[in-house]
C-alpha cells in the first residue's frame, strides 16, 4: 500500500470517529452534517434503486436471446448489434451526462433517465419488428448510460468521505439487478409463455426507482454550493487514456459474456433454462464480490485487489473454451463472475484517482464514453465471426486478447497518481 493510500484510510477512520464540523466546499462539497442526516437516506435510496436498473435492460435480453431472435427473425449479426447497443448508448449518452448534470442537477437527470427507461422497456417489448426493438432498446438504456457517469460524481460530491462504502452499495445493487434480470427473465418467459411480457416486467423496478428522486430535495446549504467545475485537456492525461482502456476492455468482456453465454452453452448441448441459470450464476457471484471490492480497494490499495481479480480470468477462459457445457461449467462461470468484478474496482478508482468532484467527473466521463466505444466492438465482433465461421475458437481468442490488454492497462492505473496533477482546473 502506498503512503498516500494509507493516509487516506487514516483520514477516513478519523472522519468516522470525529465528523468534520465544516466541510470545504471547493474540494468536497459535502452536505452539512445535520442536513446529511435529514436527507442522506433518501439520496442513498435514490442511488441504490437507480443502480438496480442500470443492467436489467441488458441481461434480460441475454437470458432469452434465442426466443427473441426467433420472434423477431434476427440473424446472428443483428443479434450481435443488439448486444453491442448498450455500449454504444453508454458511449454516446455517457459523454453528455456531466454536462446534463451541471445544467439540470442530479434529481432531474436521474428522474428523466429512469422515466425514459421505463417507457423504452415497455415499448420495445411490443415492438413489431427488429428496427423498432433496437430503437426502443436504446431508450431503455438511457438510465444506465447516464447513471454510469452521474452516480460516481454524485458520490464524490455528497459522500466524499464514504467513497468506498457508497461505491459498494451502488455496485452491489447494480450487480444484483443484473443477476435478478438474468436469472428471472427465462422463468417469467416460461410461466407467461410470452417473451414480450418477460421483457416488459422490468419497467416496474425502474418506475419504483423514480420515487426517491421525486422526494429528494437538496438542502439550501448544498444548493448554494458552487457547481462542479471542469477539468480541461483530459486527452493530454495518460492516466485518463489508461482508465479508458481499462474500462473498455472490462466492459467488452462483460458484455460478450452477458450477450453470448447462453448461446455458447446451448451450442455445447445445454438446455435454454440451464444456460440461463449459468448466466444468472455469473451475475449472482458478482454481488458478494462487489460488496467487498470497493472496501478492500480503499483499505488495502488497488494493487492486490486487482491482481486477485485478474487471476480468475485465465482458468475461466480456458475452462469455458475447452469444457463449456460440462460438469464444471458452474466453476468457470463463478470465476468469470469474480474476474468481471473489476468493474466496481474501476468505479472506486474514479474517486481515488481524482482529488475533486471536477476530476472525478472528467475522469469518469472520458473513460466511460471512450471505453464503451472499445467495448462496442466486442459483442458485435463475436456475432459476426461466429456467423461467418460457425466456431467459437476465434471469439474465445478475442476474449483472451482483451484480458491481456485489461491486465496491462490496470497495472498502470493501480499506481498512485491523480488526474489533477496532469491537468489545469478552473
Amino acid at each position: 500500500m502506498t503512503t498516500t493510500d494509507a493516509t487516506a484510510i487514516e483520514d477516513q477512520q478519523a472522519d468516522a470517529a470525529h465528523p468534520a464540523p465544516a466541510p470545504h466546499a471547493e474540494t468536497a462539497d459535502p452536505l452539512p452534517p445535520r442536513t446529511a442526516v435529514a436527507v442522506g437516506w433518501v439520496l442513498v435510496a435514490g442511488i441504490v434503486l437507480a443502480a438496480f436498473n442500470f443492467r436489467t435492460a441488458v441481461t434480460s435480453v441475454g437470458a432469452i436471446l434465442a426466443e427473441l431472435r426467433a420472434g423477431l427473425g434476427m440473424s446472428e449479426t443483428v443479434a450481435g448489434l443488439l448486444t453491442t447497443l448498450p455500449v454504444l448508448a453508454f458511449a454516446g449518452l455517457g459523454a453528455l451526462a456531466p454536462r446534463l448534470a451541471r445544467r439540470f442537477g442530479p434529481r432531474a437527470l436521474l428522474t428523466g433517465a429512469l422515466l425514459t427507461m421505463s417507457l423504452g422497456l415497455i415499448a420495445r417489448a411490443w415492438a413489431p419488428n427488429t428496427a423498432l426493438f433496437l430503437l426502443f432498446s436504446l431508450m431503455a438504456l438511457a438510465a444506465g448510460a447516464v447513471g454510469n457517469v452521474a452516480v460516481p460524481v454524485i458520490v464524490k460530491r455528497y459522500f466524499p468521505n464514504r467513497i468506498g462504502l457508497m461505491t459498494t452499495a451502488y455496485s452491489t445493487t447494480l450487480a444484483a439487478g443484473a443477476a435478478v434480470a438474468a436469472a428471472a427473465t427465462a422463468p417469467i418467459d416460461h410461466l407467461a409463455r410470452d417473451w414480450r411480457i418477460a421483457m416488459a416486467v422490468w419497467a416496474v423496478p425502474a418506475l419504483v426507482a423514480i420515487v426517491p428522486w421525486l422526494l429528494w430535495r437538496p438542502a439550501p446549504a448544498a444548493a448554494g454550493v458552487a457547481p462542479i467545475g471542469r477539468l480541461h485537456g483530459v486527452r493530454r492525461s495518460r492516466l485518463a487514456w489508461m482508465m479508458l482502456l481499462l474500462f473498455g476492455c472490462q466492459s467488452a468482456i462483460a458484455y460478450i459474456l452477458m450477450g453470448w453465454t447462453t448461446t455458447i452453452l446451448a451450442a455445447d448441448g445445454m438446455t435454454a433454462a440451464a444456460a440461463g441459470s449459468m448466466l444468472g450464476l455469473l451475475t449472482i457471484v458478482q454481488i458478494p464480490v462487489s460488496v467487498i471490492v470497493p472496501i478492500l480497494t480503499v483499505r488495502w490499495g488497488p494493487r492486490p485487489v486487482f491482481l486477485i481479480l485478474m487471476a480468475c480470468y485465465p482458468p475461466a477462459i480456458a475452462g469455458l473454451w475447452i469444457d463449456g457445457g460440462g460438469a464444471l461449467t458452474w466453476l468457470w462461470m463463478a470465476l468469470f463472475g469474480i474476474g468481471t468484478s473489476v468493474f466496481p474496482l474501476v468505479l472506486t478508482l474514479f474517486g481515488l484517482r481524482a482529488r475533486t468532484p471536477a476530476g472525478t467527473s472528467a475522469l469518469s466521463s472520458f473513460a466511460q464514453s471512450g471505453g464503451y466505444l472499445i467495448a462496442g466492438v466486442g459483442p458485435l465482433a463475436v456475432g459476426w465471426v461466429y456467423g461467418l465461421t460457425g466456431s467459437w475458437s476465434v471469439p474465445f481468442g478475442f476474449v483472451a486478447a482483451l484480458t491481456v490488454l485489461l491486465f496491462c492497462s490496470g497495472l498502470y492505473v493501480i499506481r498512485e497518481r491523480y488526474i489533477e496533477d496532469e491537468l489545469d482546473e478552473d
